[in-house]
């Protein structure tokens, strides 16, 4: 079975803004055109599945418009991670202090002060992804880097990361797809 990952469309939000959860859009040209370029590639059988944030929902609906039998439905496991008071803020403007408390204990601190800790994140995602798995069939997630990266770990037998460290590093681009094969 193959796990289809596409990251969103790039953001109307300034570049060096922690935005996780928060719901910012994406200009419909760059929604469209992401569309235009995806759609063709979407296996016909396979489930389409969206977060519910508008980044995510609104090219669901692009595509459908696009390839009607693809009917999507949101998922709020697919949400983004929620960074609590971070979000909106400039990565750069969060205090060191407050950054490496997260870091330090990267499995169980909430960013932000009220995030949500990257254990109970890989716990929701991971809820997905066991969901999907057990459906026995192709699946196409419209979703955000950091499910991305978690659903990396999940399909390695990794269920929450430890350490700051064992979090994927690698870019994931705004239109990039990934697939995972279990």
């Amino acid at each position: 079975m193959k796990l289809w990952l596409l990251r969103h469309a790039q953001t109307d939000a300034d570049p060096g803004v922690c935005f996780g959860s928060t719901d910012i859009g994406v200009s419909v040209e760059a929604t469209q055109a992401l569309a235009r370029q995806i759609a063709p590639l979407i296996p016909a059988d396979a489930v389409l599945s969206c977060s519910p944030l508008q980044r995510c929902a609104e090219l669901a609906q692009a595509i459908e418009a696009i390839r009607p039998e693809l009917a999507a439905s949101a998922d709020t496991r697919l949400a983004e991670m929620d960074f609590g008071a971070w979000e909106g803020r400039e990565w750069s403007a969060i205090s060191r202090a407050e950054f490496d408390g997260w870091i330090g204990n990267f499995a169980d601190a909430h960013p932000g002060g009220t995030g949500e800790s990257t254990r109970q994140f890989m716990r929701r995602v991971g809820d997905a992804f066991d969901e999907w798995q057990i459906s026995e069939r192709d699946g196409f997630w419209i979703t955000h880097a950091g499910v991305i990266r978690a659903t990396q770990l999940l399909a390695r037998g990794v269920r929450v990361a430890l350490r700051a460290e064992h979090w994927p590093q690698a870019p994931i681009e705004f239109g990039e797809i990934l697939v995972v094969e279990v």
